[in-house]
This record gives C-alpha cells, sequence and structure tokens, in this order.
C-alpha cells in the first residue's frame, strides 16, 4: 500500500484546490518526445509545442512556474496561439502566413491527423505517450483491448498495432470519424468502432459477460452526455473501476489517466482497494519534460492488473 504524506504548500506542485487530505507519496512517470512532438517550453500558464513542422502555443493550467525562455521568442517560433474566449472555448491566432491549420504527424509507423479546433486541442494528448509505451509492452498478440474514452484514437492504433483485436469507444460521432481516418493513415483494419456512452457501454458488457485483457481509459474531468446529461468524472470514478474490474480477465491490465483537480492519488487508491490488492496497484503522476528542463503535471495515473484468482 502506498504510504501517505499531508499536502503542504511547499511541497504541493499543483493548481491549489484546497484539499488538505492526505495523498501517496508518489512515482512520477514520464511521456518522452518522439521525432514528430516535443514540448519545447513552459510556463506563465502555456504550453510550447512542436507537432511535425508546426509549432503551437496553448494554455495550460498547470504551467504556473516561469517559462524558459521569454515569450518574445514564443511568438516568433510558434505558427498558431490559441486565444481563449471562454474557460471551455477560443479562436486561433495565425502568427504566421500560409502555416497549415491541418497536418499530419506520426509516432513509430502510425499517422495522426492534428487540425485546429475551438477547444484548443489538436487531436492528440502527447503525455499519454507514457501510456502507449506501457501498451507495447504487453503481450497483446490475440489478446482483446477495450479502449473506452477512445478520442482520436491513438492508444487503440497502438494496441492493435502491437497484435490486440481493439474495441474502441466513445460518444461524440466526429471523434470515431477522427480515429477511423488514423486507422486509415496508419494502414491498420479490423478495429470495432462503438458510437455510445463509456460507463454505459462497460455496464451493458458486463450484462453481456464479455470480458477482456486490457482496458483502457482517459476519461474528461467534466463534460456532457449526447442527451445533455453532465458529466463529473469523481462522482463516476468508483463505477468506472467497477466496471472495468468486471470486465478484465485474469492477468487482464488497467489503465486510468485522470485530469481532474479533484481527484487526488488517495481518491484513486480509495476507488481501486475495493477490487485490487496493494500489489496488484500502480499510482503514479504523469509528467512532461520540456526541452528547457521544466517539468509539467500531466495527471494522476492508474495501473492496476486482476489477479489470477480474483
Amino acid at each position: 500500500m502506498a504510504t501517505y504524506r499531508r499536502k503542504s504548500s511547499a511541497a504541493h506542485d499543483r493548481i491549489d484546490t484546497g484539499i488538505t487530505a492526505l495523498a501517496p507519496i508518489a512515482q512520477r512517470e514520464y511521456g518522452t518526445a518522439w521525432p514528430d512532438y516535443e514540448l519545447l517550453d513552459a510556463g506563465d500558464g502555456k504550453k510550447l509545442e512542436r507537432w511535425g513542422d508546426v509549432i503551437t502555443i496553448r494554455p495550460e493550467l498547470q504551467a504556473y512556474f516561469k517559462p524558459g525562455w521569454p515569450f518574445a521568442q514564443w511568438q516568433v517560433m510558434a505558427h498558431w496561439v490559441f486565444e481563449e474566449i471562454s474557460t471551455t472555448q477560443g479562436n486561433w491566432k495565425n502568427l504566421k502566413p500560409d502555416s497549415p491549420e491541418q497536418w499530419v504527424v506520426a509516432y513509430g509507423k502510425l499517422n495522426f491527423g492534428l487540425k485546429l479546433t475551438k477547444f484548443k486541442h489538436v487531436g492528440l494528448f502527447p503525455e499519454q505517450q507514457a501510456n502507449w509505451r506501457f501498451i507495447k509492452e504487453q503481450p497483446c498478440a490475440g489478446k482483446k483491448i477495450l479502449n473506452l474514452f477512445a478520442y482520436t484514437g491513438a492508444a487503440s492504433l497502438v494496441a492493435y498495432a502491437n497484435g490486440a483485436e481493439v474495441v474502441h469507444v466513445d460518444s461524440v460521432k466526429q471523434m470515431l470519424t477522427w480515429a477511423n481516418e488514423n486507422r486509415e493513415r496508419s494502414g491498420l483494419s479490423d478495429i470495432k468502432w462503438v458510437l455510445e456512452d463509456a460507463l454505459k457501454f462497460a455496464q451493458r458488457e458486463l450484462k453481456r459477460g464479455n470480458t477482456y485483457d486490457g482496458i483502457i481509459m482517459d476519461p474528461p474531468a467534466w463534460g456532457l452526455g449526447a442527451k445533455g446529461e453532465k458529466w463529473i468524472l469523481e462522482n463516476q470514478l468508483s463505477s468506472l473501476i467497477a466496471s472495468a474490474h468486471g470486465l478484465m480477465n485474469p492477468g487482464a491490465f488497467l489503465i486510468l489517466n485522470t485530469y481532474s483537480p479533484k481527484i487526488t492519488l488517495a481518491d484513486l487508491e480509495k476507488s481501486a482497494v475495493p477490487y485490487f490488492s496493494a500489489q496488484q496497484v500502480e499510482l503514479k503522476e504523469l509528467f512532461m519534460r520540456t526541452k528547457t528542463g521544466k517539468e509539467l503535471f500531466c495527471g494522476n495515473l492508474l495501473r492496476a492488473k486482476k489477479g489470477v484468482a480474483d
């Protein structure tokens, strides 16, 4: 079982949520750069990223520290900067003539189409490279993997390319279309696409008696469902983990990544311990390093494996 420390202003490197509960002393795991992606710098509430030949500036709450380079240098380097008009939306401002609004980057043999969206995202969460790396290390040949909240399909494609049979679930039709386009760009086939609420699908799979050898979840902190229903991750966390455990074959793995300031590592552990033993659970903080030497917090990470006797 993880040991604990009380958060203090000196040790607490996160946005202050007013939470004073005990939290696990966590190991850090780092998503790392690859030839077509690099976190160049971060600070003053923004991050500077290179996606292939395109450089963007985007808002980042966790970049509360000072950047390594002056912002004027960022603006000289960048092609696009995202300017917020609300906490959820904004517009992209072009900083260099003829900069593409859509382009393709590679991760190994996989190819991903990127584009500018009004939500500041471009189609990949690069910190998830830590989990793509984990998936590539698993013996996936002939295994069945369920990817919930699957977005544009990076983890699905990594698992499929590693020999797995993949079921990809997302509640947004445009995301399924985007993921399928990435599959086509990568020359892959036979991924099962499911347009449905992730938790509802998992619960229905339980009733159908279906099981999996790996479950991947990167749920949003909050949002709206297909019928306008509110989604708040901390209210659904226990149900997600319970459903995942029920769907897991003996020896199966679970990846659950969170980016909610209200969910601590202690919360993740508390939700996991009714289903997994301490030896089966791994709790980590997910980070990325910038080229300038800064370390950017990217969320809390739970990985677990189901025992043969569970």
